[in-house]
């Protein structure tokens, strides 16, 4: 069973639905305000977005074990989110429990939920940084204590991408933190696309903005840019419900996004 929520400051961020929050209810955590779970039940109405998160966090699973399954020991996770619900440190810690997890999200109130459910953790930590600042994220105390850069790591970027937009120049962002990999280091990246199922990416992106952000699908050849220098593992880049599928994605939702898994070369 999840523990119940620890007790963070809110700062009165109860009083607007949050997007980590949001998906932390969807996921079936309790790590959500009163606020939250009203708009997310009102979403549920509309489409199936619970579904949605759960395809998401189903590739992450399936993709954290690939790697701790490969020999990675430690992990990035940027743009975490409430890391609660199957999240990264325990999913890998099954496969070794000496598997270290950097956590990373931009906003306030998530990484005070995240530490405070941290708190004692010897192998995991959160880190206060934007995605689009990889000197903040690489060069924090918290990185530094439990990553050794100079042995291969598992760069996590589930669902984060849509996020920036094309002025954030993505490509790059992504491109930098190959720069601090080493050889052997895994990428590990699913991306919202309008490709396979356009419809549904219009409710998704309207919820979104409803919810105050904005999201950037992005096609097949765009999400396989993202991964310049680095060697596809197989399936190679396919929606994120048939990588490595194992039954649980079988709705529409699985075609919302593609996912894939790279070993960057030497």
């Amino acid at each position: 069973m999840q523990e119940g929520p620890k007790r963070v400051s809110s700062d009165g961020d109860a009083e607007r639905p949050n997007v980590a929050r949001l998906f932390d209810y969807y996921l079936g955590g309790a790590h959500n305000f009163a606020v939250d779970r009203e708009f997310a039940e009102r979403s549920i109405k509309l489409f199936a977005v619970d579904e949605v998160a759960r395809t998401s966090r189903s590739f992450l699973r399936r993709a954290v074990r690939l790697c701790a399954a490969s020999g990675i020991r430690q992990f990035l996770d940027l743009g975490s989110g409430i890391p609660t619900a199957g999240n990264v440190h325990e999913v890998a810690e099954r496969v070794d429990p000496s598997c270290r997890v950097v956590y990373v999200d931009n906003e306030a109130a998530t990484v005070a939920h995240g530490r405070a459910m941290l708190r004692g953790s010897a192998t995991a930590a959160v880190v206060h940084a934007d995605v689009r600042d990889p000197d903040a994220v690489l060069n924090a105390p918290e990185t530094a204590a439990l990553l050794d850069l100079d042995e291969p790591v598992a760069v996590v970027m589930v669902g984060i991408l849509p996020y920036l937009s094309d002025h954030d120049r993505p490509v790059d962002v992504v491109a930098k933190y190959r720069e601090a990999m080493a050889p052997g280091s895994h990428l590990v990246i699913s991306h919202l696309t309008a490709d396979l199922e356009p419809d549904l990416m219009v409710k998704v992106a309207d919820l979104a903005t409803v919810s105050g952000v904005t999201l950037t699908p992005r096609r097949a050849a765009e999400v396989v840019e993202l991964f310049t220098g680095f060697d596809l593992l197989e399936p190679g880049l396919v929606p994120t419900g048939r990588w490595h599928e194992d039954g649980e994605d079988a709705s529409s939702a699985s075609c919302l996004s593609y996912g894939a898994v790279g070993v960057k070369q030497p």
